[in-house]
């Protein structure tokens, strides 16, 4: 069986694990997830108790969930196309680096611009939740920015996982408007780069239901509903 990636829409961090399966390169499939509504769901619960995306069912049969372990599972199967890197070395303790750095850093920066627009935040919780992100966001870039320096990706001559991930969460920028990205001119060539990649535009029509042109191994959507009861799980 071919794994198959629960992804949210809209605009979910599961972007990354799309873009990740497409530079794989070996069979996979998705289902999509509406989020707030399906994703906290009890039916969603079944296989993810927390009610986040993405989830993973891998070929063994089994459920994972976060990002970070999704991309890892992915990457030890792209060890040949340098997407990871053998546990042990020293480029695998980098780019778990880079990777926790997105996960616990950039990501979470966006987190009050998030609550603020979710919640329909007013007054002066609006403006304090919008200070505090704004602030946080500018602080990243600094800091990514200098991390990638004046490398051609972020953990140097060859496209990674950390790419992936970066491009899911650097678009967020687009709905927030935190900082101008042409600031960080390191941090926008790299963007600019991705969103050209033909795996990136694959993700973007997929999320968009667009008609999308697959590089790598997609074997077709299925919808949730559909992939409950294929796996018994419908109440």
């Amino acid at each position: 069986m071919s794994p198959i990636l629960f992804y949210g829409v809209p605009s979910g961090c599961s972007f990354g694990s799309i873009v990740a399966l497409e530079w794989l390169g070996q069979p996979y499939r998705l289902s999509r997830v509406e989020m707030p509504e399906v994703v906290t769901s009890e039916a969603y619960r079944r296989i993810n108790a927390v009610g986040e995306t993405p989830t993973l069912l891998t070929q063994g049969g089994a459920f994972l969930s976060e990002s970070m372990a999704i991309l890892n599972h992915i990457g030890a199967r792209g060890i040949d196309r340098k997407l990871a890197f053998a546990q042990g070395t020293p480029e695998f303790d980098r780019l778990n680096q880079t990777l926790a750095f997105l996960n616990t850093s950039f990501f979470n920066a966006y987190v009050p611009l998030w609550y603020a627009l979710e919640h329909g935040s007013e007054g002066v919780e609006k403006q304090v939740l919008t200070e505090f992100g704004r602030a946080k966001v500018r602080k990243v870039h600094e800091d990514l920015s200098a991390m990638l320096g004046d490398k051609p990706w972020l953990l140097g001559e060859h496209r990674t996982l950390a790419d992936a991930y970066f491009i899911g969460i650097a678009r967020w920028n687009e709905y927030h408007q935190a900082v101008d990205r042409r600031d960080y001119p390191n941090l926008q060539r790299l963007y600019d780069k991705l969103e050209s990649d033909p795996a990136v535009i694959f993700a973007h029509a997929i999320e968009d239901q667009r008609v999308a042109v697959s590089a790598g191994g997609f074997a077709g959507e299925v919808p949730f509903a559909e992939m409950l009861a294929d796996l018994k799980l419908v109440a």
